[in-house]
């Protein structure tokens, strides 16, 4: 696909301001992929979508302070209404957490950028992502060049992103279906980390996964929760970091300490 000048974005498109609260989650799991067109009948024709995907990039991501070109051009490439129900695939490039299944939801653009760019990853990383989800998130990050392991503890969910994954040919993407608060330990250690659900603290095993300079970056917490940042810099020792107050899902798992 040839990338697009983000110069070329006209004035005509109008700022975009939503809050991270979560909208009401779905009770039951609903098929994320389609081998049809990627919208349903009566809905936007692809040139469509590459507009309103754009208009994402600009009014949403870049007026909040995102300049990460890689991060930009992974959006640009990424479409999110192909990891969304069909029913929500109006919504797709609206700056809100959407519905997924399971209680589940897909982050808004803007929070998957930031954690992408604060990630600092570069073509070669090794990365770890905990919370699959729809596999938005990990398709960010394969197109900026990472190998991606994805944990997922909802085995339809994970199923579900690893079809759509598999389907739109990423192929350096891992999913498995297990206790993200394990990790990946024999793929570690990893570049970077990424939580998309928010545990009330860094479970261990995944900062013990982390290269020495590697980031990892999580929502923490329990009713108010923080974005933060973790580097390792040192075979025992961490600096943290906050960045902004978040919203996620609480994550879930066996291993919790």
């Amino acid at each position: 696909m040839t990338r697009p000048a983000f110069f070329l974005l006209t004035a005509a498109f109008m700022a975009v301001s939503a809050a991270c609260t979560a909208p009401r989650p779905a009770t039951e799991a609903q098929p994320l992929a389609s081998t049809g067109p990627r919208w349903p009948e009566g809905g936007l024709s692809s040139e469509e979508t590459d507009l309103a995907r754009r208009r994402m990039i600009e009014t949403q991501i870049m007026s909040r302070g995102v300049k990460d070109a890689r991060v930009l051009e992974a959006l640009e490439r990424v479409p999110r209404h192909d990891f969304v129900p069909p029913s929500l695939r109006q919504q797709a490039y609206t700056d809100r957490p959407l519905p997924i299944g399971l209680d589940q939801t897909i982050s808004q653009p803007y929070i998957v950028a930031l954690m992408s760019e604060l990630a600092g990853v570069k073509p070669g990383s090794r990365v770890l992502e905990i919370g699959t989800g729809s596999g938005y998130q990990a398709a960010v990050l394969a197109e900026m060049g990472a190998e991606v392991y994805s944990v997922e503890i909802l085995e339809p969910l994970a199923r579900q992103a690893a079809g759509i994954l598999e389907r739109l040919g990423y192929r350096n993407v891992h999913v498995r279906h297990g206790d993200g608060y394990l990790g990946w330990p024999e793929a570690a250690p990893f570049d970077a980390v990424l939580i998309t659900a928010a545990p009330p603290r860094v479970p261990e095993p995944l900062k013990e996964q982390l290269k020495t300079g590697g980031k990892l970056i999580a929502p923490v917490g329990v009713g108010e929760q923080e974005l933060i940042v973790i580097t390792r810099t040192g075979e025992k020792t961490f600096d943290t970091r906050p960045v902004i107050p978040v919203r996620f899902v609480p994550m879930t798992g066996k291993a919790q300490e």
